[in-house]
């Protein structure tokens, strides 16, 4: 695993940021990704990822998280992989924001760690092509995200 972490604003300490290199890898391990690969994460202010969504997805307000797939549905990347196996693969970048996390928590009555711990999986579960549209569609996602979770040790 390739794992970046961006925390330019120090939202979150030194503990939690190795907590969430070993939450990522345990989603990586779950998944079945090759080791060589990439991710990376944007910690981000409410304000910031407020921005973000307005720009990209002319929504007007401020989320949890956004993901940004760096093969999102092509199969250029497909083709490349076949001709070189040992190819890392970029899933993308997830830009969270701590303080919507944490209003998510209290909202949720849940803890801090459970809803960054939910957040990360969905985010990466997004960058691995699933989706929650439709209902059928939910319930994978939400199913796999759900088991992730528990064999974690972050169940609701």
């Amino acid at each position: 695993m390739d794992l970046e972490i961006y925390n330019d604003d120090n939202l979150i300490d030194d503990k939690r940021e190795n907590w969430v290199k070993d939450i990522v890898q345990f989603t990586f391990n779950k998944l079945d990704l090759k080791d060589n690969t990439q991710l990376s994460i944007h910690f981000v202010t409410k304000d910031k990822i407020h921005e973000i969504n307005k720009e990209y997805r002319d929504t007007d307000r401020a989320t949890d998280v956004i993901s940004f797939a760096i093969n999102d549905g092509e199969d250029s990347l497909d083709y490349l992989e076949a001709q070189i196996p040992d190819l890392p693969v970029d899933l993308g970048d997830l830009f969270i924001s701590v303080e919507i996390v944490d209003e998510h928590a209290k909202d949720y009555e849940h803890s801090f760690d459970r809803e960054l711990g939910y957040t990360i999986v969905h985010g990466i579960l997004h960058l691995n092509g699933y989706d929650h549209i439709k209902p059928e569609d939910e319930k994978v996602m939400i199913g796999l995200q759900e088991k992730i979770l528990s064999a974690y040790g972050l169940e609701k």
